[in-house]
Parts: structure tokens; sequence; C-alpha cells
């Protein structure tokens, strides 16, 4: 008997592995409000020279819905390398299906995903044991397990043919998953091929019928509005992981506010970009909108319209392996004193992305994603760079069919030293692409879901409000995170990660990771631990018995207060404790 995929009306609801005690926290049936005191600092440059610091304090309440909704994610570009591998692992996982290598049997994970397979700190119990839980358990987020999936292609392949050209899985794994997978067959997509390489088109068999890009929009509205009503879903998330487009011509006549861009739309303008064309339908269907390619899909025009429908956005490109990296090698080295100057980065690979990024203008997006992502580091140090200065920085990429999904990337960075030295650091990195971007998708979807169920008041607030349509707390997965007009990029891996942690933090009343540790540095406090010292490593929630994280009170400057526990970081060392995946 063949397996089926059912579909269920709910999703089940998770329950949390903690409850803060605080009056400063109220839980009711179906949202946590934190009335959180958000600290931070104004800086003004005085006539002398000197810098005047202001410390500020306000009392932000933010509201999160418990409620996990049934989520879909329907993907554009689903049968390729990155879409049948995401949807693989969901299966996998679903259906507990194991397989044999020869290395011996590998049971399904979500290893690579921040929610799924990362841990963040509580605090320390009475023993001064650090007690942990995975990131994805701060707040009730969707289990990647229950999404449901569909989506768009050019191609007309089922999703196990298309598994099975892509080559990323594993033969054993590959055969299990076909009578789920063989089933699966993507929707009919809009193809303009003066956008994508020009060597795509032998696959484009599975495209709509229509030539006006009115008529597009309106199937794929009707697409969206069909997935989520014949799987019963409160909320759909549409996800761009199809081929690299070149960069749009950017005209403020045809993209400069959401009207003119509408107006482009009914006239049928060839430069609107098929991707902006699915951003606008996923605006328009209030569903979150998530761009996983370097293309300039958010044209002002788009970004204008999400602001007046209220919908979300987030984006570009999938920060996976070698950019990754740089983000923090990069913060490491400016941050240790030391002045990159010259960053050399090459790439070949052998998939369909690589074929298509063999076309000039589509490499030419792909390096524009690339090339930006020091600029923030660079920025925040004067000492070592003058105005206007930037490291040498240089990106290739190159199509070499041999090695398929398995991407060498090989960077060089050279740093200036005291006394005119030298230093040189050369990497060689094999990357798995698809099983590195599928977990970075799956984190995409489930950090874009849980962003539309926050809410904030500030002091001069009568009404509740979002966060702004562009997500910036989804930069950590991005290489060139989008941000709203005038606001600033962070590209700092670890900031971008200390961001999302420390939002979900003070979503449940807990105060920011700072590092301190004073009840161990401080003379009169640490010396208690000399007899009974403090056990190295840490501990998961699930390992222990179920614990309330009380709230301690610190009287601080005037009338406020902050609310501790006394949490340190130190998730890294905590990471390597057992966590089953």
């Amino acid at each position: 008997m063949r397996p089926t995929e059912e579909t269920t009306p709910t999703t089940p609801q998770p329950q949390m592995p903690f409850k803060v005690n605080s009056d400063r926290v109220q839980y009711t049936d179906d949202a946590i409000i934190s009335h959180y005191l958000y600290e931070t600092t104004c800086v003004h440059k005085q006539p002398n020279g000197q810098f005047s610091v202001q410390p500020r304090q306000e009392v932000v309440q933010i509201k999160t819905n418990t409620r996990v909704p049934k989520t879909g994610v329907m993907m554009v570009g689903w049968g390729g390398n990155n879409g049948t591998t995401v949807t693989a692992a969901i299966l996998a996982n679903r259906h507990h299906i194991s397989y044999r290598t020869k290395e011996g049997i590998i049971a399904p994970s979500y290893t690579g995903s921040v929610t799924q397979a990362s841990t963040v700190s509580l605090g320390r119990d009475a023993e001064g044991q650090e007690i942990f839980i995975p990131l994805g358990q701060l707040l009730p987020m969707v289990d990647p397990t229950n999404l449901e999936l569909d989506g768009w292609d050019i191609s007309s392949r089922n999703l196990a043919d298309a598994m099975e050209d892509a080559r990323v899985l594993e033969y054993d794994l590959q055969r299990q998953l076909v009578p789920y997978m063989e089933k699966m067959k993507p929707r009919k997509t809009f193809y303009q091929p003066n956008f994508i390489a020009a060597n795509q088109e032998a696959r484009a068999d599975n495209l709509m019928p229509f030539t006006h890009k009115k008529q597009v929009i309106e199937q794929l509205r009707a697409d969206i509005r069909d997935f989520k009503t014949s799987k019963q879903l409160d909320t759909v998330i549409v996800l761009w992981t199809a081929n690299t487009e070149r960069y749009c011509d950017v005209d403020e006549e045809l993209h400069g506010d959401a009207d003119r861009l509408l107006a482009a739309i009914e006239r049928n303008e060839s430069e609107i970009s098929p991707s902006t064309l699915f951003a606008v339908a996923s605006i328009m269907e209030k569903a979150c909108y998530i761009n996983g390619s370097p293309q300039n899909t958010f044209v002002p025009g788009v970004i204008d319209l999400a602001e007046r429908e209220g919908s979300f956005l987030a984006g570009d490109d999938l920060k996976s392996g070698q950019t990754k990296l740089k983000s923090v090698l990069v913060d490491f080295l400016i941050s240790a004193g030391l002045k990159p100057t010259s960053i050399v980065s090459y790439n070949h690979l052998g998939n369909n992305d690589g074929m298509n990024l063999s076309s000039h203008e589509q490499f030419r997006s792909k390096e524009i994603s690339k090339s930006n992502v020091v600029d923030d580091m660079v920025e925040s140090n004067s000492i070592l760079y003058k105005p206007g200065e930037k490291p040498d920085h240089t990106v290739v990429i190159k199509y070499v069919p041999y090695v398929g999904d398995s991407k060498r990337a090989m960077d060089e960075y050279i740093s200036e030293l005291m006394f005119g030295g030298r230093n040189t650091i050369a990497i060689h990195n094999t990357c798995e692409d698809s099983l590195l971007a599928a977990p970075i998708i799956i984190d995409l979807i489930i950090l874009g879901e849980m962003s539309q169920r926050i809410h904030f008041k500030q002091q001069s607030d009568k009404e509740w409000e979002p966060f702004h349509p562009v997500l910036t707390l989804l930069s950590y997965l991005s290489k060139a995170p989008i941000v709203p007009p005038g606001t600033p990029v962070v590209n700092a891996l670890f900031k971008q990660r200390q961001c999302i942690e420390n939002v979900f933090r003070a979503c449940v009343g807990l105060p920011p990771i700072n590092n301190m540790m004073l009840e161990y540095k401080i003379r009169s406090s640490a010396s208690k631990y000399a007899e009974t010292p403090v056990k190295t490593g840490g501990m998961l929630a699930t390992e222990m018995s179920s614990k309330k994280i009380e709230a301690k009170k610190v009287t601080v400057s005037g009338d406020h207060a902050l609310y501790t526990n006394g949490a340190s970081n130190g998730h890294m060392n905590g990471a390597a404790n057992g966590y089953p995946h």
C-alpha cells in the first residue's frame, strides 16, 4: 500500500519547557505579555570633541501570541536542489525514516538549523549548573515536521525525479522517500527568459499560459488561496529558492512606490521581474515573502506595498557557507585590532545554481550580495580604517559540473599587523550546498511565522503594533539583509544571532545575555565556589525535572527596576552536551 499524506485540521500545540515567575510577566490562555525594561544609550558630540553619553530606559510591553498556527510553505523553485532537500528533510523527520550508508545507519535530523539544533541558556540552578534549552523552545514555534508543502517550478518533474536528478541525498534515503515525493508536482509558474540564464530554457516545460503580468499576479494569488484552503491553513509563507535573476534596472517611474509598481504591472512592463511578481502576489494575500536569492526583488515599490498592506518581507539570499564564515572571521579580525586589507573568495560548484550563475548577469547579482558582507564591521573601526576606506574584496564563482552540489570555497584573508607586518589566513571549505541551505530555509520559515505573532506597545502607544514589514530579525540567515529605509545594516554573525535570542528572551521577560558573570568575578561571591566548584558544561532542560525560573528584583538608579535571573552565556559550551537530534 502506498503511503499517503493526510491533512489535519489543526497543528499540535507545544508545551513550553519553562515558566518565568515575575510580576512583569503575565501568562494568559493565548499570550505571554512582558513588561520589558529596554535600555539604550544616546550619544552627543560636544563642541570640545568629547562625547556625552546619556543612558535611557523605557518599559516596552511585548505581547506574544502563543497559539501556533497551522502553517504551509510555498517554495518558488520547489523542484530544485534546495526545494527537494527541504521536502525530503521534513518528510524523513515526519515519518521517522532512517537510512543506511557505508558509515552505518543515519537517523533523520535537522542538524544545521539554528532553531532546531542550537541551544540557549536559561541560567544556572542552585548547584551552579547551567541549564540550556533549544532556541526553538524559547517561544512556542512551529514544528517544521508539521509544515504543509507546495510550490511552483519551471520544470514539470515530480519531486521524486527532481530529487534523483539533484544527487544530494543518499540512495537508501531517496528510495524510501520516492513513494511520498512522486505524488508531489510543482504548480505551473511564470518564466521570463531575459531574467535568468539562457541555459535554463530547456527545463522550462511547466509554464502558465499567460503573457500579461496582471494575469500572472491573479493566478499566483489564486494558487496561494487554493493551497491555504485545501490544506486548512492559518498562514502561508512564500519563499523564493529558484534561480538567481539578474538585477532589474530600477526606474523611479516603474518601481518608485506601490502605486507606480502596480501601474507598471497593469501595463505589462518588461522590467518588472518574476520574483517581484511573486512578492506582490504574496503581499496581497498577506503571506510573508522571503527572498532566498540575491536579486533586487525588493524594489522600493514592493516595500511600500508591504507597509501599506501590513505584510512581511525578509531576505536577501541564503547565508550558508563561505559568506557566513566571512561574517565571523572579519568580525573577529577587526575586533582583535587587526586590519583586513585583502579578501579574495573563490568558489566552484556543479549544481543547477552553478550553471545559472555561469551567466555574467546572474553572477553579478550574487557578487553584489557576497561583497557587502564586511561593510558594517569595517565602518565600526575608525582607528584602522579612514572614512571610505575598505579592504580589497573580490568574489569569483565558476561552474564545474563534476563536483555537483559539493561546492568548494577557497578564501584568502590578508591583514596588516604592527610595524608593517602581514598576516595571511587561507581556508579551503567543502560545502554540501543544499544540505547547508535546507536548514536555513526551515529557520526562515519558522522565524518568519513567529515574527508575525509578536506585538509591541511603547509608553506613548495606545494600540499594539507589529514588527516593521521588513523583518530584520531574520538577518542572521541572509547574505545581504534588507532593512527598513534609513536603518543600520548589521552583518556581523554573532550580533545577528544575539539579536534573535535577546528579542525572544524579552518576549518572555528575561534579560539579555551580557556575559558579565559577576557572581564568579567579585571576590566575596566567587570565594564560595572554592569548596563546591560549579560543574563544567551544562545541562539541557529535558535532562532534569521541570524547573521554574525565579526573576530577582535588582534596584537601579531612580525608581526603575531590572529583573534578572543571573543568566550567563556559554551556549557554545553547552551545545556539545549531547542534545539528541
